[in-house]
This record gives structure tokens, C-alpha cells and sequence, in this order.
């Protein structure tokens, strides 16, 4: 392995999209502040999710879309560590790799941006949104089966353009990505977890490396969050199990909040605590049409994430949730 020579320097692997650079030049300057004389720079690294933007995402399929070339990276040693969206990145990572840190999380939420302001709950009859997306489609559908969907790809820029020349309504696009592209002045209103729960990962970044690499280790656990990873973790352990692929709409959200609390409604995208309080989940599985459904919550202590993520699996699995996968695995249901 070509491992990289000066202790002071660190090469950090990213996409070249405008969302992904931001988010690459924001823990680049987090290392910074923490390592005084740290050399960082970033490598741009184009991935078979960039180069193909003419198809829909679910059409591509496959796992490591936009994370195979970076994890190649890596373990070639031309870079130290790689930037992902953690709900971009495959809960099974190459051999000798695995996330090393995850930074707090943004806010978790989908947000509706339309040209004109207007409401997503006021659109007209068989109005056109905007995404890629099954998990949000399938979401949507249940509240409005009228709607019809256009996919969107390219820069986070690009796609609200296509909104405000008319390509459609409106879009669903990430909270998250909307603030750390300085583009929130574009949101029309974020969407309660209770109508559009979000993706595994959603609003997470996670820092990818060697495991062997001790150096790294150390570097990165200063911008590492333990709620957020114990939250992130419960999350990818659910899809994990659940073995959904990229067919199959599912949409979980856990938290880690200061102490005990009733499980009835969602968990507010907002809140943080630390990793010695009470973990939430919600987790729900659907068909791509939004006509079946089954969902699943709970809470355990904080340190026994594991026991809630087989608590929630069973509760799924018990209310059909492999039957939807696996028949998702035949049908994309995308509506056209």
C-alpha cells in the first residue's frame, strides 16, 4: 500500500458535486481547527453515480454508486480518508475499511421548495414533483396518489432550477444539503418526520478510512459526535438486516435524547443529547406506489442499541416487511 509520507498532512477524498465539496471543505476546516499545522487538502474523485446522470438512481441500482472509486481509493492509499453522505454509503464496506467518525448530524428533514411558495399540501390535482427518490415518492403517495413524479439528478443548484423553470411543482430535496449548500432561502417548508420520514443516514456525514491506520483514528475523533453515531448506527443496523437494496422504500429515523420519553409521535429532528440518555426509533417500510405499509418504533437506553434495532427488525418483518422488499425486488413501482 502507497502510504501517504508526512504525519502533518492528510488527503481527503470527495465527490466533485457542489453538495459534496461544501460538505468536504467543512470537516477539512474542523481538522484544521482541531490539529493546529495540519496539512489537509481535498481530491476530487468522480464516481459511476456522477457519471451517470441521465437515469434514475433506482434504474442504476447496485450498491456503491457513489462510493466504490473513493473505498478504491483508500485502500490504493492515494488518499487518507473519504467524505460520504452516510445515507449514500452501503452498510457493507470494503474489506480493511470503516467509518472512523461521524460529525454531529444537520437536520435530518426533507424539504419541499417550490417556485411560487407554494404549499406541498395545497399543490393541485395530479400535480408533477420532482425527485428521485422511491422512499419519498412511496411517502407522498399516500397523502396524494393523484401526484406524478419527474426524476431529478445533478448538483443540488441544478435541480432547484429545474423547479423554477417549470420542470415540475415543486421538489423534495434534503434539509441538510439545502443548509450546508447555503441554499435554504429556497425551502418553502421542511416536512415533519410524520409525512416524510427521512432516509437511513440522512443529514449524517460519515468518515470513511483504514482501519489499520491509527494516525487517522486519532485525527478524526475530534470532530466525531457519539449521539450521532449511536443514532446512525441503529439506523444502518435496521436497513442492514432488512437487506431492502435500493428497490425498496425505507425510511428510518433514530435519536439520542436526554432521558426517557413517550414514544408516541416523531422524534424531533432537532434534538441532540448526549449518548448516556435514551434512544428513539421510528422505521417504516412501503411499497414504491404508497398503497402498503408497516412501521415499527421504540426506545432503550442508549447503550443497547442493539437490542432496539432486533426489537424493531422483528416488528417489521412480523407486519409483512419482507414480502414489500421482495416484491420491490421485481417491480420498480416507479409512477411515470
Amino acid at each position: 500500500m502507497n502510504k501517504l509520507s508526512r504525519q502533518n498532512e492528510l488527503v481527503v477524498g470527495t465527490r466533485g458535486s457542489q453538495l459534496a465539496r461544501a460538505q468536504t471543505n467543512w470537516v477539512i476546516e474542523r481538522l484544521r481547527e482541531a490539529h493546529a499545522g495540519l496539512e489537509v487538502r481535498a481530491e476530487i474523485i468522480t464516481t459511476t453515480g456522477d457519471r451517470l446522470q441521465d437515469r434514475p438512481l433506482p434504474e442504476i441500482g447496485g450498491k456503491g454508486l457513489f462510493t466504490e472509486e473513493l473505498e478504491r481509493a483508500l485502500l490504493e492509499g492515494s488518499i487518507d480518508l473519504a467524505v460520504h453522505s452516510a445515507k449514500d454509503l452501503p452498510t457493507d464496506l470494503a474489506d480493511g475499511l470503516d467509518v472512523l467518525a461521524f460529525p454531529t448530524r444537520e437536520d435530518p428533514r426533507d424539504a419541499w421548495v417550490s417556485a411560487d411558495g407554494m404549499l406541498f399540501d395545497r399543490l393541485p390535482l395530479d400535480s408533477v414533483v420532482g425527485t428521485t427518490s422511491l422512499r419519498r415518492q412511496a411517502q407522498l403517495l399516500r397523502l396524494r396518489p393523484d401526484l406524478r413524479f419527474v426524476g431529478l439528478r445533478g448538483n443540488i443548484d441544478t435541480r432547484i432550477r429545474k423547479v423554477h423553470r417549470g420542470d415540475c411543482a415543486g421538489a423534495v430535496l434534503a434539509m441538510a444539503g439545502l443548509k450546508r449548500a447555503a441554499l435554504t432561502q429556497h425551502v418553502t417548508h421542511p416536512f415533519d418526520p410524520r409525512v416524510c420520514l427521512p432516509a437511513p443516514g440522512q443529514g449524517c456525514l460519515a468518515l470513511e478510512g483504514r482501519k489499520d491506520d491509527a494516525r487517522l483514528v486519532s485525527l478524526v475523533s475530534a470532530v466525531h459526535d457519539e449521539a450521532t453515531a449511536i443514532a446512525v448506527r441503529c439506523e444502518r443496523g435496521i436497513l442492514a438486516q432488512l437487506d431492502a437494496g435500493c428497490r425498496a422504500p425505507v425510511a428510518i429515523l433514530a435519536v439520542v435524547i436526554a432521558g426517557p420519553t413517550s414514544v408516541s409521535g416523531s422524534p424531533s429532528p432537532l434534538t441532540k443529547g448526549g449518548p448516556r440518555g435514551v434512544l428513539r426509533c421510528q422505521a417504516l417500510v412501503l411499497d414504491p406506489k404508497g398503497t402498503r405499509h408497516v412501521q415499527a418504533e421504540g426506545q432503550c437506553p442508549a447503550d443497547q442499541a442493539e437490542s432496539l434495532v432486533a426489537a424493531i427488525v422483528a416488528e417489521l418483518r412480523e407486519g409483512g416487511a419482507d414480502q414489500i422488499i421482495a416484491e420491490c425486488r421485481f417491480d420498480d413501482g416507479i409512477k411515470r
